[in-house]
């Protein structure tokens, strides 16, 4: 989700408190296209490591997308409507999983070193 540039995402595992799913993923997004964008991203992901979307809901509006992956249900909401449904509050007693920073890669400190160009030969008159 946060390679589209979904904001406040929050994974909440529910595991203990349902059996419907061990664990939501909740995602804003700032329009229906980017929410589009979002649910089909995830969707390929998640189909490449083998997990097989068993149903979504919302794409044709894309205010709120609800994508079920089983033992994972991912809601995308354009954040007006994330703020009207307020799912985290529904489900305040969940643990919330810490997702970590996105790795920074460390670039390697370089000391620039002068190189001596060879001058060209002169040319020989003729």
């Amino acid at each position: 989700m946060l390679d589209k540039k979904a904001t406040d995402v929050l994974v909440l595992k529910v595991e203990p408190l349902t059996s419907v799913a061990d664990y939501l993923v909740i995602g804003s997004a700032d329009s229906d296209r980017q929410a589009s964008a979002i649910a089909d991203y995830i969707d390929g992901i998640l189909s490449r490591a083998g997990s097989k979307l068993l149903r979504v809901e919302g794409l044709r509006s894309s205010q709120w997308v609800l994508m079920d992956f089983g033992d994972v249900i991912v809601h995308i909401f354009r954040q007006d409507v994330r703020t009207h449904y307020a799912l985290e509050r529904l489900w305040a007693d969940a643990k919330r999983v810490t997702i970590p920073d996105e790795p920074t890669v460390a670039q390697p400190t370089v000391t620039p070193r002068l190189v001596k160009r060879k001058k060209a030969p002169a040319k020989a008159k003729a």
